[in-house]
């Protein structure tokens, strides 16, 4: 559910009022700083990157460029963090590529389930010509890509067992706000049903929904194993995650502020693969301890169920290329 226009008004009146308060101390003190919303909880390995990235930040530029981080869906949605990127009424953001795109339609890549052979063909794409020519993608829409953060792999869970496609059928299964993932629950034949990650919970304790899916982390720290006790290691999709400043703030920048924003992007990319897998484990311990039975799947069966979306995005010509270019890639 978004926010209401009145609530999202107001953010932006605030939004403007913050604007004239920086100009005036960076006038005064050379200091610029750029606010950076986003959905994940503090304690998420990916929220840890992006203060991280901060310091770093802060250090590159002797002080002069501050990053000021809104954690917890503070300033809106994914959805609303774009639109106010889009508009220059807030600096950065980080988004999951599967709602990004509806922005930018090259992105509904990311969302094929299998697409990677591997972490390491992940990481070999992500980093590489490939991930960079997907990062600037979204230009047009004034948006720029800085990084990409990994995000795992995205597997289903439930008040239910999922051991086959079949016992996913007609079930209501929460999604992103993505094309692809509603089309992928459908292939499966679950009833796909987006809703906002911060209302998830209450939607699992109501029946609203019977199930969702998402990595490890995301799943504990969500404490959605208090309501779903079931989770099915399928790792259908690994939809990364991508970090994102408006492009209206970056033509702003000077070259050297560029670079070392770039650079402070990249270095919490590194970072954050390091502490990721480490919050995989704590995560898997944690949900086990607390009564889930995680339930290891023969993923070929759900494979073969998935096929039918390559053909069809291979009907479009640039999305052939994408996941020619994507699979070639060692």
């Amino acid at each position: 559910m978004r926010l209401k226009t009145s609530k999202f008004l107001l953010i932006l009146a605030i939004f403007g009022s913050f604007s004239m308060i920086f100009s005036s101390c960076q006038a005064d003190n050379d200091v610029r700083t750029i606010k950076l919303g986003h959905g994940l909880d503090m304690t998420h390995p990916v929220h840890k990157a992006m203060v991280f990235m901060a310091e770093r930040l802060e250090e590159k530029s002797n002080g002069t460029l501050v990053l000021d981080i809104y954690p917890n869906q503070q300033l809106g949605s994914e959805r609303e963090c774009l639109e106010l990127l889009q508009i220059g009424s807030l600096g950065m953001t980080k988004v999951s590529t599967g709602v990004l795109e509806n922005f930018v339609p090259e992105l509904k890549v990311m969302g094929l389930p299998f697409l990677f052979r591997d972490s390491q063909h992940r990481y070999n794409v992500l980093e590489g010509e490939v991930g960079e020519e997907l990062l600037n993608a979204s230009l047009p829409k004034r948006l720029k890509g800085l990084t990409f953060y990994d995000a795992g792999s995205r597997s289903f869970y439930s008040k239910t067992p999922i051991n086959t496609p079949d016992d996913l059928d007609g079930e209501k299964m929460r999604v992103m706000e993505s094309q692809t993932a509603i089309n992928m629950v459908k292939v499966f034949g679950g009833s796909p049903t987006p809703i906002a990650w911060g209302e998830l919970y209450t939607a699992l304790q109501q029946g609203i929904v019977d199930g969702a899916e998402n990595n490890l982390p995301s799943f504990y720290l969500s404490r959605h194993y208090e309501v779903c006790k079931y989770y099915t290691m399928d790792e259908h999709t690994a939809v990364p995650d991508e970090l994102l400043i408006s492009s209206l703030l970056w033509d702003k920048l000077s070259e050297n502020e560029q670079k070392w924003v770039k650079e402070a992007a990249v270095e919490s990319r590194v970072y954050e693969k390091e502490i990721w897998h480490e919050a995989e484990m704590e995560a898997l311990e944690k949900i086990k301890e607390a009564g889930v039975q995680v339930i290891i799947p023969n993923k070929e069966i759900f494979r073969e169920r998935v096929q039918p979306l390559y053909e069809e995005y291979k009907q479009v010509p640039e999305m052939k290329k994408l996941i020619e270019q994507i699979q070639a890639v060692n």
